[in-house]
C-alpha cells in the first residue's frame, strides 16, 4: 500500500491527540443478568410467593399450546400477576389432547367439544378417503389384443 494511503486512513480513525480531552464517560456494558435482577426485585416488591411441585404447565393459544415441563412458578394472586419461567415447548393441541384430558375442568369440557367438532369440520369425511383409496388399488382393464410388452417395444402406452 502506498504511505500515503495508510496515513488519510489513519488520520480519519484518530480520536484525539496529546493534549486532547478524555472521555467524560465510560460506556457501561451491561450483562444480561442485571435484568434478571431487575425482574426478580420488581416480582418481590408486588409480593409474588413461589409455587412448589408443579409439574406441567400449559397456555393455549388459537391454534398451539406451550407448554412448560417442570417450571419454576411464581404467583401474586392479590396483584392478578402469574410468572412461569422454564424452557418452553410450542405444541399442537392434537399432540397433547389425550394426556390432558383428566387436567381438564368440567367448564374447559365444553371448550373441549367445541375444538373436537371443528377438528372433524376439517378433516374430510371416512367415506370419500376410503372411495379414492379403492380407486388407486383397482388394476385397469386389459385392452383386447395389447400386453406389456408390445406397448414397451412401441413406445407408447394405450389409455381408456
Amino acid at each position: 500500500m502506498d504511505r500515503e494511503r495508510l496515513m488519510k486512513m489513519a488520520g480519519a480513525v484518530r480520536t484525539g491527540g496529546k493534549g486532547s480531552m478524555r472521555r467524560k464517560k465510560k460506556a457501561i456494558h451491561r450483562a444480561t443478568t442485571t435484568d434478571d435482577k431487575r425482574l426478580q426485585s420488581t416480582l418481590k416488591r408486588i409480593g409474588v410467593n413461589t409455587i412448589p411441585a408443579i409439574e406441567e404447565v400449559n397456555i393455549f393459544k388459537d391454534d398451539a399450546v406451550i407448554q412448560f415441563l417442570n417450571p419454576k412458578v411464581q404467583a401474586s394472586i392479590a396483584a392478578n400477576t402469574w410468572v412461569v419461567s422454564g424452557s418452553p415447548q410450542t405444541k399442537k393441541l392434537q399432540d397433547i389432547l389425550p394426556g390432558i384430558i383428566n387436567q381438564l375442568g368440567p367448564d374447559n369440557l365444553d371448550n373441549l367439544r367445541k375444538l373436537a367438532e371443528q377438528f372433524q369440520k376439517q378433516q374430510p369425511p371416512a367415506g370419500a378417503q376410503a372411495t379414492q383409496e379403492e380407486d388407486d388399488d383397482e388394476v385397469p382393464e386389459l385392452v383386447a389384443g395389447e400386453t406389456f410388452e408390445t406397448a414397451a417395444e412401441d413406445g407408447h402406452t394405450h389409455t381408456s
